[in-house]
């Protein structure tokens, strides 16, 4: 079922990810806090509106790195650069410049999605449908793997070190994310476009693939209806631990300890019910039935508003995030072109993952213009309003995948 070399390629490529996601959970819990320090929970909403801008100009850069360099070094570029610029964003902390939390908090929300969707372009590029379906779970649990320890790390070093100091792991975890990548892609073999699409032809960003086909318009359509959920719920949480949480190191340690139990509920059904999941259920019912969980966890949350059930409704949203709904989703690319694997699918999961959630918090911070102050329990019902927008659309998209599944196969 799976050549020696794939399964080589896939302990590389899974390895990468773990090592890359351990470092994220050290940037992620340490930019929220230092932002929330610096200028404050309620200016949450204008830090994620400076995210959009910054992933155009890192879209356009790996565009134009992928036609020039390939996707092998284009992986190691972006991974290395991300960790000088963490690094240099650290000394600028260590001297007292306070904008440079503003810096990392936005950058942090684009070096990730850029390099973990080469790993998942990767994937979708060297195994078939069948071995996907049974190997996106167990990858997606190694992966995990390094978000729960980098949590649990930070919740015990935050108050030693500092909140700070934390950003030397994350800086240091990018060096063997760039060196296990290299060993998958030369295990599994570097994908390459055909002649239309060589060089970049048909645009170096993916905007033009991205436009002109339905199905993918659909899948970001999916995408930015998932982000206004994420988005909401992301800022309530952040708003009841500021006020819960009031100690920026303290608050750095709880943060570490929700997202490594995150890593671990993730890990846990990315073991046990992805793969039983996608071999024995529709695709379009797992796709309904995600939806329909959040819509419940965020009625909790609004009817029984507290720091526990806001993290609740988070967790609970990033666990299937990155498990159930991230396996079914990358199933969506497999029969699609590589310009689709590699330039639309970063337009629809780097940028459109981050333009939703930047124009999201543009929205609010409208209404905040206009009535002053929003009131909590209105960031979850507009996580309720979202989910039953979102629950006939992915229905829809994994209907017209399964359609695309049989043309390809006849």
């Amino acid at each position: 079922m799976f050549p020696r070399r794939l399964i080589f390629a896939a302990i590389s490529i899974s390895s990468a990810a773990c090592f890359v996601l351990f470092g994220y959970e050290f940037i992620r819990s340490v930019s929220t806090s230092l932002f929330v320090d610096a200028y404050g929970a309620e200016n949450l909403p204008r830090g994620m509106m400076a995210i959009p801008p910054s992933m155009i100009v890192l879209l356009y850069g790996y565009g134009r790195l992928l036609s020039w360099q390939g996707a092998t070094r284009a992986l190691v570029v972006t991974s290395l650069f991300s960790a000088v610029l963490i690094l240099w964003c650290y000394t600028a902390l260590s001297r007292g410049m306070h904008f440079a939390a503003a810096i990392i908090y936005v950058f942090r929300e684009a070096y990730i999605v850029i390099v973990i969707e080469q790993f998942w372009s990767f994937v979708n590029s060297v195994l078939t449908t069948e071995q996907a379906k049974r190997i996106n779970g167990p990858f997606c649990a190694v992966a995990s793997l390094g978000s729960f320890l980098g949590g649990t790390l930070v919740s015990k070093l935050a108050t030693v070190l500092g909140t700070e100091a934390l950003l030397l792991f994350t800086a240091g975890s990018l060096v063997p994310t760039a060196v296990l990548g290299v060993m998958a892609y030369r295990f599994g073999g570097e994908p390459k476009p055909n002649e239309e699409e060589a060089g970049g032809r048909l645009g170096h960003i993916g905007i033009k693939t991205f436009f002109r086909s339905k199905y993918l318009v659909f899948i970001g359509v999916l995408i930015i209806s998932t982000q206004v959920v994420s988005t909401v719920l992301d800022l309530r949480f952040n708003l009841l631990a500021e006020l819960e949480r009031p100690d920026k190191d303290m608050r750095t340690a709880f943060y570490g300890a929700v997202y490594g139990n995150l890593g671990l509920a993730a890990g846990i059904l990315q073991l046990v019910v992805v793969p039983l999941a996608l071999r024995f259920v529709a695709l379009r019912y797992i796709h309904l039935g995600i939806p329909i969980v959040h819509f419940v966890s965020s009625l909790v949350l609004t009817l029984s508003p507290s720091l526990r059930t806001g993290t609740a409704a988070y967790v609970i949203f990033k666990a299937l995030d990155y498990s159930i709904f991230r396996a079914g989703k990358e199933l969506f690319y497999m029969p699609l072109s590589y310009d689709s694997r590699y330039r639309a699918k970063q337009v629809i999961d780097s940028f459109g993952y981050r333009f939703s959630k930047g124009g999201s918090a543009s929205v609010i911070e409208l209404v905040k213009l206009r009535v002053g102050t929003i009131v909590g329990t209105a960031y979850s019902v507009t996580a309720m309003v979202m989910a039953v927008l979102w629950a006939p659309i992915a229905f829809g998209l994994a209907l017209a995948y399964q359609k695309l599944e049989k043309t390809e196969t006849d």
